[in-house]
């Protein structure tokens, strides 16, 4: 995989089209065409990539956005936001590589990264899992349940 590199406002377009092409497969799981990465507007999307507590992370292969996430510092606690996966390639390995690398470039005072899905994302929770992600509850949305999981560092 090619090192992710910070995403920035003139990312911000490609970056919308992957984050809604990447979650239509989880929407569709959830019957529910109405999930926050689906609405997220790019003035919304702009106004995150400029937010001095998040870092938006990509990768490029061939120059094309083939995935990405974003990470809120929050102190001790960092929260993982729209990891997106091109649906072309996901299920190689993009994603677990990109929040390998983005846990290894958390800045020292994060200890714990927090994140959320739903729970019928079988895929999303199959990788978290493998990460050592672990599940800490749930709350109810819509007509499913997002479950929440999180990684402790340091």
């Amino acid at each position: 995989m090619p090192d992710p590199v910070r995403l920035a406002d003139a990312d911000a377009g490609e970056l919308l089209t992957l984050q809604r092409a990447a979650f239509v497969t989880e929407a569709r799981a959830h019957r529910d065409l109405d999930i926050p990465p689906l609405r997220e507007t790019l003035d919304e999307l702009r106004a995150v990539l400029a937010d001095p507590d998040v870092l938006t992370w990509g990768v490029r292969d061939s120059g094309r956005l083939v995935a990405a996430v974003r990470i809120r510092i929050r102190g001790e606690v960092a929260e993982v936001g729209r990891l997106a996966v091109a649906p072309d390639r996901q299920g190689h390995g993009l994603g677990s590589a990109l929040m390998r690398a983005v846990e290894e470039r958390l800045p020292p005072p994060v200890r714990v990264l927090r994140l959320f899905t739903g729970e019928l994302s079988a895929g999303p929770l199959r990788l978290y899992a493998r990460l050592g992600y672990v599940e800490t509850g749930r709350t109810p949305e819509a007509d499913y349940h997002l479950v929440h999981l999180e990684k402790h560092f340091r």
